[in-house]
């Protein structure tokens, strides 16, 4: 398609402006232009519209500053049809809201989305591929999610994008997740050494939604995966012997040790992620088949993210 011919305009609605929903927003505001017409809103709470923190009201000053709306709703206080009815204003809903508002709120939001007759509707399913994994997992929120892919496959009336991209890359790196313990200089592979795990940074899961969301021929009712890296844990340590230039120790933490600790805490969320990263299903794609390589475009590599955001430690 010739550079130059226009998009088909769309009015988009992004559910949240936190970790995704920021890098999302940007990087549709600047796709939006090559849809003459277009209109780009965030809903969020009225007290984060209004807000005087400092750090947020940046945020807040960014997004008007892009032309963005704001519509003032809430996802967990208001109910499916309140919800429907600002749906219905946009042809585009995209979910970046996170689970923190708890296990019922992607199907809520999903029967809400259905509800107003949004043309399409991206779900916040930002993540591992449910699927595969399938019900029944130590993660007991992933059922919710796959219930929401049935909803929408059970219709036709509204179209659904679903975005898979692994793990935050960040996360694997974060403390409270121990698979990487700096202190102790150790990585500890869950399940295995051989076990890989798919990486996306915010920054590039955003890039490549805009690009997603604009794409012509225009993705419907599909799958869409993105990968930053697929590495191994095993070439994690490696990398990070490289990055630090000192030794990792590798240490297995394998799915029964993981399990019985799960057992022992069966509440504890960051337990639940690590019993499902370790049994190795669902939670890794080869880079080949994804979007970002199918189009060519330039991604974070988990060692590229480690070069510039752990060199200190």
């Amino acid at each position: 398609m010739p550079e130059m011919t226009p998009l088909p305009s769309q009015s988009i609605l992004v559910l949240g402006a936190g970790e995704l929903g920021l890098p999302v927003l940007r990087n549709l505001a600047r796709e939006a232009k090559r849809a003459p017409g277009s209109t780009l809103s965030v809903l969020l709470r009225e007290s984060t519209i209004n807000t005087q923190v400092p750090e947020k009201k940046v945020e807040i000053d960014e997004l008007r500053g892009l032309g963005i709306q704001m519509v003032a709703a809430d996802l967990v206080n208001d109910s499916i049809d309140q919800l429907a009815k600002v749906f219905a204003r946009f042809d585009t809903v995209i979910g970046c809201a996170g689970m923190v508002a708890g296990r019922e709120t992607p199907m809520k939001l999903a029967t809400a989305a259905l509800k107003s007759g949004v043309k399409r509707y991206f779900p916040w399913q930002f993540g591992v591929d449910f699927e595969v994994i399938g019900r029944g997992s130590p993660q007991d929120l992933f059922d919710a999610q796959l219930d929401v892919r049935e909803l929408l496959r059970a219709q036709d009336n509204t179209e659904w994008v679903i975005i898979s991209t692994g793990m935050f890359t960040s996360f694997l790196f974060e403390p409270v997740f121990e698979v990487v313990d700096f202190d102790n200089n150790t990585v500890n592979a869950l399940g295995s050494l051989e076990n890989s795990v798919t990486l996306t940074t915010p920054d590039d899961i955003g890039t490549l939604t805009a690009q997603i969301v604009f794409f012509e021929p225009r993705l419907r009712n599909q799958i869409v995966y993105l990968a930053g890296d697929t590495v191994t844990y095993g070439q994690v340590a490696s990398m990070l012997e490289r990055v630090l230039d000192r030794s990792f120790k590798r240490n297995v933490w394998t799915v029964d040790y993981l399990m019985q600790a799960l057992e022992q805490d069966p509440t504890h969320h960051i337990k639940k992620y690590r019993a499902v990263f370790a049994q190795g299903k669902g939670v890794a794609w080869p880079k080949a088949a994804t979007f970002n390589e199918q189009q060519s475009i330039p991604v974070t590599t988990a060692e590229q993210w480690a070069r510039e955001n752990l060199a200190d430690l």
